[in-house]
């Protein structure tokens, strides 16, 4: 039997044949069926082809590094335009990215030339932006503006997003989208600029997107299976949009919930996360769903909950992604949420999803330790072999159904996905021991690892150390240059309202769950923890509070504060 070579598009609408009339996406007083979001996909992906975008060289014929075909980006903040637009580019063999809607200036403009842009689609609100940076993108033909009531007008030459909805079909039908055409997604640009990672659609459809259904190791194996596990799913399952679909998890999620004929749920504020409305909407729904990334997600989400002002009967899971939850998050969550399960799950953009595990009230799994998958391991220092159960650290892989390479990047292409013994691997960066039992447990990212002293101290280790305290409401670790040690360990902490604690009692809690070594040399206090719209940790500008914030003793004033 031939094997099935998904795509993203056929997928999408494979399932909106076999459920049209279940809804995929509310949000705010609009409901989308199935059947009307491929119509409207259809029309988008009919413009795409009438400005000429599309596929111009076939896979066999480029390097890993290279892509075939022309590139839109999605600057927009959630909304179901960047669901369609997103589906639209891969049904029209066009190749759509994400775009970090908090760029301006040099950083858009960087990553606008990076990915080739010849076209963009963008919410109102950013038409300054995009007009301040455009003359020196000569290659971006095609702008389509979706009105969102900030009253920017239309840029000299952009159309309307909803003009093109309606769209016909061309004359000479749209080619047939190929498991093997792209999907691109830009890495978050937290620790450095950000990069393309280039995927064949199979691949990430099975080892992110829901290819592989939860709880089993086989993927479908054929579109039909697809169809009818949406019709069996019998609506679903209906999912707490929290996260930007800019961020690769979000539209990973997505593909899970729609593989199973399943609802997207949006909050009605896409400009900030207001959990009152998000729990509010939750409750409204019914949604079984909630994705979150870490402490940072899951502390303010835990404040209005335990108002008491929401029945969360409805709720069966907690997705936890990005960042690990501190044991005290975790049982203040499940306390709260008693009848929930809560799902940690491990991944990045140049692996997909890799581990996971699950927590019950009572029965709590270990931080930061997880049972891989068979495609999962620990490779030596040296990435020339799969470290055994037991041989302690080394680096995080994938192997199997892996990205092809960064866009425009041969050099790091072959540093990352190195080849060992005849087989392509995914080393993107993360420190990992592989314990005696054969589970793994994760200690951070490299880059972010701090050398202080002649000891290497992964800084997420060290954040969750100091998390425990209960007075913290988020925390950033990083390095600042240290005449004594080389580097110096600094928290960047932001405390809960009205907290009353001294440095010395936070260096006291996280002494108790580290080593002496690890414990930060400072702590520097400001009043919001600076995040990516996805939740991930700012590490650049965290530096820059470290390095502005004056070096102090533990038992100084607990009141000091740095601000932004």
């Amino acid at each position: 039997m031939t094997e099935t070579r998904f795509d993203l598009s056929t997928v999408f609408a494979t399932v909106a044949r076999a459920v049209p009339d279940q809804e995929v996406l509310v949000w705010r007083d609009r409901r989308f069926t199935y059947r009307l979001l491929d119509a409207r996909i259809d029309g988008v992906a009919h413009y795409f082809a009438s400005r000429g975008l599309g596929c111009h060289t076939p896979r066999s014929a480029l390097a890993n590094h290279e892509s075939g075909q022309d590139h839109v980006g999605l600057y927009l903040r959630n909304g179901n335009e960047y669901l369609e637009s997103m589906v639209a580019g891969c049904r029209a063999r066009v190749a759509p990215f994400n775009v970090n809607y908090r760029y301006v200036g040099e950083e858009l403009a960087y990553l606008l030339a990076d990915a080739g842009a010849r076209g963009l689609v963008y919410h109102e609100e950013f038409a300054p932006q995009v007009a301040a940076i455009r003359d020196r993108l000569p290659g971006l033909e095609v702008l389509i503006q979706v009105a969102d009531g900030s009253g920017n007008a239309l840029l000299p030459g952009a159309v309307d997003y909803e003009s093109i909805v309606p769209t016909p079909a061309p004359a000479t039908p749209l080619p047939q989208p190929s498991g093997d055409d792209v999907y691109l997604l830009y890495t978050g640009g937290t620790t450095g600029m950000p990069k393309g990672v280039l995927w064949r659609q199979h691949d990430v459809f099975i080892a992110a997107m829901g290819g592989t259904p939860f709880g089993t190791d086989q993927p479908y194996r054929s579109y039909e299976e697809i169809a009818n596990a949406a019709r069996a799913a019998a609506g679903g399952i209906k999912l707490m949009m929290t996260a930007p679909f800019m961020h690769g998890a979000a539209q990973w999620s997505t593909f899970h919930i729609v593989n199973g004929g399943g609802k997207i749920v949006l909050p009605d504020d896409v400009h900030r996360l207001d959990w009152a409305g998000v729990l509010a909407t939750v409750a409204r729904e019914q949604v079984i769903s909630i994705p979150v990334v870490g402490d940072a997600m899951a502390r303010p989400m835990l404040d209005e909950l335990e108002t008491g002002k929401y029945d969360l009967s409805c709720l069966a899971a907690v997705n936890n992604g990005g960042a690990p939850l501190t044991p005290t998050v975790r049982k203040r969550l499940l306390s709260a949420l008693p009848h929930v399960l809560l799902l940690d799950a491990v991944g990045s953009s140049e692996t997909g999803i890799q581990m996971n595990h699950v927590s019950t009230a009572g029965a709590e799994a270990e931080t930061a330790v997880f049972q891989p998958d068979d495609a999962t391991i620990v490779v030596d220092e040296l990435r020339e072999r799969e470290l055994r159960p037991g041989e302690g650290q080394g680096w995080l892989a994938s192997k199997g159904r892996i990205p092809l390479g960064y866009l425009g990047d041969a050099r790091k292409t072959a540093e990352s996905f190195p080849v060992l013994n005849g087989q392509r691997y995914s080393v993107p960066g993360d420190k990992a021991v592989r314990l005696a039992d054969g589970r793994i447990r994760l200690l951070g990212r490299d880059g972010v690892t701090i050398n202080s002293g002649g000891e290497k101290i992964f800084a997420e280790e060290v954040e969750r150390a100091v998390a425990a305290h209960p007075d913290v409401r988020d925390v950033v670790v990083v390095g600042r240059p240290s005449p004594k040690w080389g580097s110096e360990v600094v928290a960047v902490v932001q405390l809960a309202e009205s907290a009353d604690v001294s440095d010395g009692e936070l260096l006291e809690e996280c002494g108790r769950h580290v080593a002496r070594y690890k414990v930060p040399k400072a702590i520097v206090r400001c009043p919001e923890v600076l995040r990516s719209p996805s939740g991930k940790a700012d590490y650049r500008w965290a530096r820059e509070q470290a390095c502005a914030g004056q070096e102090r003793k533990p038992d100084a004033p607990r009141h000091r504060v740095v601000h932004e």
